[in-house]
């Protein structure tokens, strides 16, 4: 009886950590999508963040982020995937998001992105590790 239940307790461990993935992965995507459909947009925020060569860093970001969501979610190349995510989120948050230096405006709105930044970035660490399993 003790096997019957640590092997349903593995498989649902599996499922949810697919169904994880899978989400999230297509969070980061489609996130990644809305930078491309309004990429001047995405460039302006960018260089008004200081972003160096912003023209050529914002595109490359999200594409990182796309292609990086999409490994994520269809685990593809699992290591390179996570790892992408990792790096866009850990360049990004801080950069993108200094809430701290912002105006009083836009303060708020860019504590509340750079705190969700934060929590996919833990999300994406977790992931990365189950990359090296």
């Amino acid at each position: 009886m003790a096997e019957d239940t640590e092997s349903t307790d593995a498989g649902g461990r599996r499922a949810s950590s697919r169904l994880g993935r899978l989400l999230f992965g297509l969070g980061l995507a489609l996130q990644a999508s809305e930078d491309f459909r309004d990429m001047e947009d995405t460039v302006e925020y960018a260089e008004s963040a200081g972003v160096p060569m912003p023209d050529l860093a914002a595109p490359f970001a999200s594409g990182m982020m796309l292609v990086g969501g999409l490994g994520v979610a269809l685990w593809r190349f699992p290591r390179i995937a996570t790892g992408a995510v990792v790096t866009f989120l850990a360049a990004v948050t801080p950069t993108m998001h200094d809430f701290w230096n912002a105006e009083e405006g836009s303060a708020s709105g860019e504590r509340l992105a750079f705190f969700g930044n934060l929590a996919m970035l833990g999300a994406a660490l977790v992931f990365l590790r189950e990359a090296f399993k």
